[in-house]
């Protein structure tokens, strides 16, 4: 079994209402030879520094995602994206405990896939500039070259976060002003979701 992480312990301590859930995926998490660690205010399944899994609860169901998921075989057709910008990660989505153990095989047998992935080094294949920043943020951008250059610096996946961020806004004053606002969190270096 893998180590416990004292703050992922204190996660799985609090009553929610995927409790019992959560408690049945950690308990098939720690059978394979991950480290359990805490980021993003959910625990995290790791193997040699490389994130591998997650869990977390949502008001519809309790999901385990797989960061590198996309290259996973998929054998039982259990994983599907997260959502329909997600291009590396996948998740499998239980709402009880004998769907878990149904699953329970398929979820072991993934976790050490996963653990191969990692060990042979494989990359998910991300395609660069796959989207279009809006005319707003090219606009601040080009006015601000300490924002670019901030911008530019941040890894891709914090830079296609903002951008979906940006271009989710309908109209032109709300994208303009979602860029002004983030613009503090992208000169300090930060993401979204970063705190």
């Amino acid at each position: 079994m893998g180590a416990v992480n004292a703050k992922a312990e204190a996660f799985y301590a609090k009553a929610g209402p995927w409790h019992a859930e959560l408690a049945a995926l950690r308990e098939i998490l720690l059978a394979c030879p991950l480290t359990e660690d805490f980021k993003w205010r959910s625990p995290v399944y790791t193997f040699e520094g490389a994130n591998v899994a997650l869990v977390w609860g949502f008001k519809d169901a309790c999901t385990l995602g797989f960061f590198k998921g996309v290259l996973l075989k998929d054998r039982d057709g259990i994983l599907v994206a997260q959502g329909e910008n997600s291009r590396a990660v996948r998740v499998a989505k239980f709402t009880s405990v004998a769907d878990i153990r149904k699953a329970q095989i398929a979820v072991k047998a993934y976790g050490r896939e996963a653990i191969e992935i990692e060990k042979a080094g494989l990359k998910v294949d991300l395609p660069k500039e796959d989207l279009d920043y809006p005319a707003e943020l090219v606009e601040a951008l080009d006015d601000d070259v300490g924002l670019r250059e901030s911008f530019e610096a941040l890894t891709p996946g914090r830079q296609r976060g903002w951008v979906l961020h940006f271009s989710q806004a309908k109209q032109s004053a709300t994208r303009a002003a979602r860029i002004e606002k983030a613009r503090p969190r992208i000169l300090d270096g930060k993401g979204m979701h970063d705190r």
